[in-house]
């Protein structure tokens, strides 16, 4: 059963009195339910017994509604799956160059339990990112291999925040409407406020719609609530951020920090090549792109995941230059 501790707290000011009261999933930190009592002091008995009265209204189906959820997102039954599931999952986490590895591992799983969700959003974020990373052999095949796991991982759990990051960035990348994939993001994070890669995934979406503040702000806030995690991917997007919004030198430091946490990742490359190019610094940036060329053999990407055209046309000017090419 759900284990879902009940707290509260009273606050006094003059003759006015507040009771909160939340109710929260211990095993995931998220917040079920959560609501507040305003009174006069002298009142305080009535308040009490509205507080229970809603308390005993509200707990029964809320924790029947998460015990539900839980049972949904419970890693299969199948053990060898699961156990192909957790070894891909350590890869696609530890190092870009493993993600080709992770694919193989979780469409194994997903062959042994078709309705395995985390299994299908992770090996969609897979796809997406051969695509990103420029390492794809069949640039059509895995799209339509990243949306067709997207979607199948949401129709089997659609309340895992997890699913809903991994899918959100897979279509998003895939050119879905990044309106709805944002909300996707959103209602992770509604789920479990605390999901540390929920906000760097919702970071990533705000630059692809041409916020890069946002983006800043939610990866910022990704690296506050998980610092132990590699800093590489959420420096990656502050780092491309600060150069979308032209402000080159603060984006530098940050994409050298990405690429050192990861040297097989190709992104922060390309980004610090354009960063140096507009900068005037082209013996730099010629040197990024020749680094950038011993990890993948796509120097110049497509870059229409960027919805706003300045910004697209500021990254692939700098990248044109920084190669060398003309147009």
């Amino acid at each position: 059963m759900c284990e879902s501790p009940l707290e509260g707290s009273v606050r006094k000011g003059g003759n006015r009195v507040r009771i909160t009261a939340q109710l929260i999933d211990a095993t995931t930190g998220a917040h079920l339910w959560a609501d507040r009592f305003d009174g006069l002091l002298e009142d305080i008995f009535d308040i009490q017994d509205k507080v229970a009265s809603s308390v005993a209204g509200v707990i029964e189906p809320t924790l029947q509604a998460a015990e539900t959820a839980r049972s949904a997102s419970r890693p299969t039954n199948d053990l060898t799956a699961y156990d192909l599931y957790l070894r891909a999952y350590a890869m696609v986490l530890s190092s870009a160059r493993q993600v080709p590895e992770a694919l193989r591992l979780m469409e194994q799983a997903i062959g042994r339990d078709p309705r395995y969700g985390p299994a299908l959003a992770w090996a969609a974020f897979c796809c997406f990112r051969l695509l990103f990373d420029g390492w794809s052999e069949d640039r059509e095949a895995d799209a339509l291999k990243a949306a067709d796991y997207a979607r199948r991982a949401l129709q089997v759990a659609d309340d895992d925040p997890g699913v809903l990051a991994n899918v959100a960035i897979a279509l998003a990348y895939g050119g879905e409407d990044i309106g709805a994939m944002m909300a996707l993001v959103d209602r992770a994070l509604a789920l479990n406020p605390s999901y540390a890669r929920g906000w760097h995934i919702s970071g990533a979406l705000a630059l692809y719609a041409g916020q890069p503040d946002i983006a800043i702000e939610h990866n910022q806030a990704a690296l506050r609530l998980s610092p132990r995690a590699r800093v590489g991917p959420s420096l990656g997007v502050i780092g491309f951020a600060h150069f979308l919004a032209r402000r080159f030198h603060e984006a530098v430091p940050r994409l050298l920090l990405a690429i050192q946490d990861d040297p097989g990742y190709s992104h922060p490359y390309r980004v610090l090549a354009a960063c140096y190019a507009h900068m005037g610094r082209l013996d730099d940036a010629r040197e990024i792109v020749k680094r950038l060329r011993a990890v993948t053999s796509v120097v110049i990407p497509d870059a229409t995941f960027l919805r706003n055209l300045e910004h697209r046309e500021l990254f692939l000017s700098g990248l044109r230059l920084a190669a060398g090419e003309t147009a």
